[in-house]
């Protein structure tokens, strides 16, 4: 994972790193890293005009540093100290934002740039509250931010999101110690684990999905589960979905009042409809597996109302189940959303979008940001919450299992064309976890 940390938590780091290695050697390499990206945007150094905005902290050291090393190979770069930019920088290929990022505590005017700039920013876009996201004045929209550390909350949340262009990260081996991440490709391996003593019963998933109405739900959920490492699915439905759908024929039908205690996790609601909330809530009722909680079994009545010494809970909501069940609208800065209803609810919370959100009751945050519009569809979510489940089964914790879930099915999207069929999922995941031990 990358880290992520707060403004104070970020400058706890910097320090000891200052300590161990020294400034000068902290902010060259840092600096070094700043004009490496700076070079990918621009192709090519040789002739091309860059101005580098500096302030007064190491964000302007690292900028002063990267302005070097253009020069040395062909840039025309003018250095300019924060307190005498002008109003407007014209005529330059690439403007690096060195002037405050995480140091930032009141309103920071950037100067305008021509149509055709490009804009790096030095760890943050300078004009940002670190920690809440908010804007302070009126900053640049970065083309790229290069995160140097850690990433920090305005990175992934609040109104400054939106300016922070695409986001890369330098680790520099700074950060030691860390609580939240965002997910990478390398956290999947050993997502899906075998023991030489497994059995069906081993990972089995017990689903409660589809109707009538919806038989497709649960043919999506069963094969997510499977693609995600169930050993054995149990599906019982809201009414007889029949041959509605062809099942895979690894999965047992059941048609039964109780959940199999054998069974791992519980993965319930899509497909049931909206009316299935008691027909739900007698099956969950002496469940003591982790259930994973999606769609139509989104109710607070179940959740709230829950027995909290069993299991852990996950409930995975997009935007418009969040404010069906919070009954407020998800606000800019959607992180502390998620960290709320993790807290209220007791459960680990899931919050969908295109940076999903996941959040435990004690406010551990993972964060993915691999989606891609291919999601925007019918049924993708189904598909999520069956992995997850699998996952589960597997052995992970309920909030691992849906970090690890989310972030595959983002990676599984992008192999896909923007609104192909949420199917097309089960195709890819499959591809994605056999060459992911290279990733080792």
């Amino acid at each position: 994972m990358i880290p992520i940390l707060t403004s104070a938590g970020m400058r706890t780091e910097d320090a000891t790193a200052v300590a161990r290695r020294g400034a000068d050697s902290l902010v060259r390499v840092a600096g070094t890293a700043v004009a490496l990206t700076a070079k990918d945007m621009l192709g090519s150094c040789y002739a091309r005009r860059v101005a580098v905005v500096v302030g007064p902290g190491l964000n302007g050291a690292d900028g002063r540093v990267a302005a070097g090393w253009l020069s040395t190979r062909g840039a025309k770069v003018d250095v300019i100290e924060v307190q005498h930019q002008p109003a407007l920088l014209r005529g330059y290929d690439l403007v690096i934002d060195a002037a405050f990022g995480l140091g930032c505590s009141r309103p920071y005017v950037a100067p305008e740039i021509t149509s055709g700039t490009k804009v790096l920013a030095v760890d943050l876009v300078s004009g940002v509250d670190a920690d809440t996201g908010d804007i302070l004045g009126s900053p640049l929209s970065a083309d790229v931010t290069l995160a140097l550390g850690a990433l920090k909350y305005a990175h992934l949340t609040g109104p400054s999101a939106a300016l922070m262009g695409t986001l890369r990260f330098a680790g520099l081996d700074i950060v030691s110690s860390y609580r939240d991440g965002l997910m990478e490709d390398r956290d999947l391996v050993g997502m899906v684990v075998h023991e030489h003593d497994d059995h069906k019963w081993s990972h089995a998933v017990s689903a409660l999905c589809g109707s009538p109405l919806m038989p497709g739900a649960a043919d999506l959920v069963v094969r997510g589960a499977i693609a995600g490492g169930a050993s054995m699915v149990r599906l019982e439905s809201n009414g007889m979905i029949g041959d509605l759908v062809r099942l895979p024929s690894e999965v047992v039908r059941v048609d039964d009042a109780l959940v199999d205690p054998r069974s791992k996790v519980v993965v319930a609601g899509p497909g049931l409809g909206r009316d299935a909330t008691q027909w739900l809530r007698s099956r969950l009722d002496q469940v003591r597996a982790p259930v994973i909680l999606d769609a139509d079994g989104l109710h607070q009545e179940l959740f709230l109302q829950r027995d909290r010494d069993r299991a852990p809970w996950l409930l995975t909501p997009h935007e418009g189940e969040f404010q069906r069940i919070t009954h407020s609208s998800v606000p800019a800065n959607r992180i502390d959303a998620v960290r709320s209803l993790a807290q209220e609810s007791g459960c680990v919370v899931l919050l969908k979008g295109p940076i999903t959100l996941l959040c435990d009751p004690n406010g551990t945050l993972r964060v993915v940001n691999s989606g891609t519009p291919a999601l925007a569809t019918a049924g993708s979510g189904d598909v999520l919450a069956g992995l997850i489940s699998g996952a589960v089964a597997r052995g992970h914790d309920v909030l691992s299992a849906g970090a690890l879930s989310a972030h595959l099915h983002g990676r599984a999207a992008a192999r896909l064309a923007p609104y192909a069929p949420a199917s097309a999922l089960l195709v890819e995941i499959p591809k994605i976890l056999e060459g992911v031990s290279e990733l080792a």
